[in-house]
């Protein structure tokens, strides 16, 4: 089974200012399926209006960041938040549902400013336990996924409360509820964790998404780097992998000239350049 590659509107197409824009120059390169960020700006209709020309697939948005300005990147375990990650929630069910996407990534957050990680994981750890739950069970109305993501916090984010996949599956086996899922991006484990093959193999019964980045300077997976995509793609084939690989990276250039790594992955694979099989024709 080859894989399926997303789209990921918030980091690909930068030239173009409009997510709906940027939904159709994926698909015009060959992606069924596209991934975004909180889609601030971006009225709900617009988007799913372009996907249904396009014939494109939204499978990932994220819950919104909370508040920017006082350096906020998520809400979900940050103590005294609660009520304002459960609006945003709200609202990221209700977008979703209206363009059709069935996985929110639910944001972490991060260690407040001034405060000592270790003096107030564990109650940000309470607080994200009792949100996934309040999630879990709106989500399970909607016959939606919630996801959570593992955030370096060496290079990208210092003060992110989720680091890694091992506390993401700490976390997820205290939550106890079938629809929440890891949501593995590769770039941030190898620089937290490395190990790789082993950590696919060990959390792959949790992951429900997946994305990709090189390291360390997160661009195409082709591009110079610590990682060896065609043997983690062929990896996440052995194992099965039957969900989608987002591409959040951003493109050292033209993104579309960028995209030689994703044509040569698909003519590897007897596909043409829209992931589908040229037997199917």
């Amino acid at each position: 089974m080859s894989l399926r590659f997303a789209a990921n509107l918030s980091w690909l197409f930068p030239e173009l200012p409009a997510l709906p824009a940027r939904l159709e120059a994926a698909a015009a390169a060959g992606f069924g399926a596209v991934e975004a960020a909180w889609p601030a700006g971006c009225p709900a209709q617009a988007l799913r209006a372009a996907a249904e020309r396009a014939g494109v697939r939204i499978v990932l948005l994220n819950t919104p960041p909370g508040d920017p300005e006082k350096g906020e990147m998520g809400l979900a375990a940050v103590p005294g938040r609660q009520d304002a990650f459960r609006q945003g929630l709200a609202a990221a069910v209700q977008y979703s549902r209206a363009v059709g996407c069935p996985r929110i990534h639910l944001i972490a957050g991060r260690v407040p400013l001034g405060a000592d990680r270790a003096a107030v994981a564990g109650e940000m750890e309470t607080t994200f336990i009792e949100n996934l739950r309040y999630a879990s069970d709106l989500l399970a109305q909607e016959d939606m996924i919630g996801l959570v993501e593992p955030i370096n916090n060496r290079i990208t984010d210092p003060r992110y409360f989720l680091n890694t996949p091992h506390q993401a599956a700490a976390i997820l086996e205290k939550v106890g509820r079938p629809n929440l899922k890891l949501q593995l991006d590769l770039f941030h484990c190898q620089i937290m964790d490395g190990n790789l093959s082993r950590n696919l193999e060990t959390y792959f019964p949790l992951i429900g998404h997946i994305q990709i980045a090189q390291v360390p300077g997160r661009h195409e997976p082709n591009s110079p780097g610590e990682l060896n995509f065609p043997y983690l793609f062929e990896l996440l084939e052995s194992l099965g992998y039957t969900g989608y690989v987002g591409c959040e990276y951003a493109p050292k250039g033209d993104t579309l000239e960028g995209l030689g790594w994703l044509r040569s992955y698909w003519e590897s694979r007897g596909l043409q350049h829209s992931g589908i099989s040229k037997a199917a024709d």
